[in-house]
């Protein structure tokens, strides 16, 4: 028998620990299950609510798929970090409903970038399969070619700007628990403030309301810059901070906090 210490996995509390689990589940599932031509992340990850592989399950379930192993490894290490701390300061219940609550609002912010972004090319998509020629689309062609490679619309049919609708809006997917995880960042910092962080590029302990202060002011730039190549969802990740900031506010306000 083992009286020692607790090993570093069991010292980690259950919904924190289940999360984890699950998503790497859901990870490697991704993975594999394309061998037999199921793609789980194109099923559960979040498409674009014009699209026709859109559902509201989608909203919830897309945190739990991710990319990359880099992608799982920095979310699931954040989930750990502060995800532990919250838990154990909240209780399993609270901690749930707001990880979960965070990732939904990160989802619904990130619905409404889209909207914004692509409602003229949307509308002129619509207006060149109505008239049958390329005119309204003339303006989006360089925003085309970097997303399909096509350069000649003039030779398009009703039927081509169709297709060309469809697979734009069917294209548009997130994935990760990214939401979630700058919810709980967001709440570590304004619970324990005095914490130490360190950030990769910047290996200096700092107290954890700048760390979250300097997060949030670099995810606002990169998603207002929309540098080109840039895949990442910056402003999902601001939601998941603003859903966050807005349920801590709730939750002060009754008394609950």
């Amino acid at each position: 028998m083992n009286y020692g210490r607790p090993s570093l996995w069991s010292s980690i509390p259950s919904i924190t620990k289940n999360l984890i689990v699950i998503n790497l589940i859901m990870w490697l599932a991704s993975i594999l299950l394309p061998r037999f031509d199921i793609d789980l992340r194109d099923i559960l990850g979040m498409h674009y609510w014009a699209s026709t592989k859109f559902s509201v399950a989608q909203m919830l379930t897309y945190s739990f798929m991710h990319g990359g192993f880099s992608h799982i490894f920095f979310n699931m290490f954040a989930l750990f970090m502060f995800g532990s701390a919250l838990e154990q300061h909240w209780g399993s219940k609270r901690f749930l409903l707001y990880y979960l609550l965070t990732g939904v609002g990160a989802g619904l912010v990130q619905q409404l970038v889209w909207t914004l972004e692509f409602r003229s090319l949307v509308v002129a998509m619509n207006e060149a399969i109505e008239a049958g020629t390329a005119d309204a689309l003339l303006p989006f062609q360089s925003q085309l070619e970097r997303y399909f490679r096509i350069s000649n619309l003039e030779f398009f049919t009703t039927s081509d700007f169709l297709d060309l609708k469809h697979l734009f809006l069917d294209g548009l997917l997130t994935v990760g628990a990214s939401g979630s995880v700058f919810g709980l960042l967001l709440a570590f910092g304004w619970l324990f403030p005095q914490a130490r962080l360190m950030m990769l590029f910047i290996p200096i302990p700092i107290p954890s309301r700048i760390f979250v202060a300097l997060y949030g002011l670099a995810e606002l730039f990169l998603g207002v810059a929309n540098f080109s190549g840039d895949s990442v969802a910056h402003f999902a990740h601001l939601g998941g901070m603003l859903f966050g900031c807005i349920l801590i506010l709730y939750w002060k306000k009754r008394r609950t906090f």
